[in-house]
């Protein structure tokens, strides 16, 4: 479709983009493509600036999910300008903030290796509030790795309170490090049960380095997009938001948002990221009480 007063069918818009119609039908409700025309006889017509979202939510699902993109998309089509590029931004600042949170992670790793081979004295056992501090998590986090049994400390015969001695602590390391790089307990469950068979790291350190990869994938795909999403902020009303389509879009964005304000940009809820893990963790369990 080159004609920007072109009007084609459903069928092929979608055939141009290589979606099915009903993707395109579902896009369109959701708001990631502007509102249809309807001819005479009541069937759909989409015109360039369709095709021209519709590309751009392709290049944008491919770089940060298909929910993600399906959330912003509405924001870059209906916002203003500097919220749209503003939303652009956060996209790269998520993904760099990720990375950091990756390496940081390694770095603990590289730490729990390098202190390995020291003699753990039973005096040098700590108490939760100790542990929590120099992992900078909370409590509450312990307890949660507890209940899904990654870490299991000893117990004070007299008082109760619990105490972590290396293997607790080393458990303790590895799963502060890998939820801060973002992964799943189940996958850090295996990680620590290898630790556990094996003594060695490797296999965290290899998931760690395996989320740096999708990372860099991730930032290549959003360069990939650009050109796209360029396309797309040009083929807007040049006053900004596309006003009668602003309206109705405010609304589904209150429901993807919760508090009607716009999805922060680069959200997963698929691979993503999960970079908050570990404050998660403590959230989860923070109701309980602290005392050890």
């Amino acid at each position: 479709m080159h004609n920007s007063q072109e009007h084609v069918t459903t069928a092929a818009l979608a055939r141009a983009v290589g979606y099915s119609t009903q993707q395109v039908r579902d896009l369109e409700r959701l708001g990631a493509l502007p509102a249809a025309e309807r001819a005479s006889n009541g069937y759909r017509r989409y015109a360039r600036t369709h095709e021209i979202a519709l590309r751009a939510y392709r290049a944008l699902a491919v770089a940060i999910g298909p929910v993600a993109a399906r959330s912003l998309m509405p924001v870059l089509r209906t916002a203003s300008l500097d919220e749209a590029a503003a939303q652009i931004d956060q996209l790269h600042r998520d993904i760099a903030q990720s990375r950091a949170r990756v390496r940081d992670a390694l770095n603990g790793l590289d730490a729990v290796s390098r202190d390995a081979p020291t003699v753990f004295e039973d005096a040098d056992a700590m108490t939760i509030g100790e542990l929590a501090g120099a992992l900078g998590v909370r409590p509450s986090a312990l307890r949660h790795w507890e209940d899904q049994g990654l870490i299991a400390p000893d117990r004070d015969p007299r008082s109760g309170a619990r105490r972590y001695a290396a293997d607790a602590t080393t458990a303790a390391r590895i799963t502060a490090a890998l939820r801060s790089g973002g992964f799943p307990l189940p996958l850090v469950a295996r990680a620590i049960e290898l630790v556990r068979e094996h003594g060695s790291g490797e296999e965290a350190r290899m998931l760690l380095q395996q989320r740096l990869s999708q990372l860099a994938e991730r930032s290549v795909a959003l360069l990939a997009a650009s050109g796209r999403l360029h396309a797309l902020l040009e083929s807007r009303d040049p006053a900004g938001a596309e006003a009668d389509e602003a309206p109705r879009h405010a609304a589904r964005g209150r429901t993807a948002s919760p508090g009607g304000t716009a999805p922060r940009a680069g959200t997963l809820t698929d691979a993503g990221p999960r970079d908050t893990a570990a404050r998660t963790d403590a959230e989860t369990a923070a109701r309980r009480t602290d005392a050890g």
